[in-house]
């Protein structure tokens, strides 16, 4: 699964930053030192960039995980935030239903109003201690 995410990344050019990594020992014994693995858990909203300015951008800005948000108050939190009033609400609609078909938001319609939040999901990435010795020097030659 990871490989999948890593040719991604690399298609892609994206690189992880390392805000909000939490880095812990692979609880399997290694057989031989070079079996040893480094497992980092990272949020996929830590990874995810949106083009600044951009409806998608706004929304993901709003959108919390904690709450469940009405539309209503979604087009409030935009315009304090950004000074940017949508006077046709189905313009954000699109993008909201983009974002629950691929997974990242959830959606709920309880009694004829619909709500959203966002979804907290984790990346495992594991990595061997010797590539992360590699990609360690190579970041402190290009510093």
């Amino acid at each position: 699964m990871m490989k999948i995410f890593d040719f991604v990344r690399k298609i892609l050019g994206i690189k992880i930053e390392g805000k909000g990594i939490k880095t812990y020992s692979s609880p399997e014994t290694p057989t031989t030192p070079q079996e040893s693995k480094e497992v980092s858990v990272l949020s996929i909203w830590d990874i995810l960039k949106f083009n600044e300015h951009t409806q998608a951008f706004h929304l993901v800005s709003v959108i919390r995980f904690d709450e469940w948000v009405i539309m209503d108050e979604i087009r409030r939190r935009i315009f304090e935030l950004f000074q940017i009033d949508y006077q046709n609400e189905r313009s954000l609609y699109p993008y909201l239903k983009t974002l629950v078909d691929i997974g990242l938001i959830e959606t709920s319609n309880i009694g004829g109003k619909r709500k959203w939040r966002k979804k907290d999901l984790l990346v495992k990435i594991e990595q061997k201690k010797e590539e992360k010795e590699e990609i360690e020097v190579k970041q402190a030659i290009n510093q």
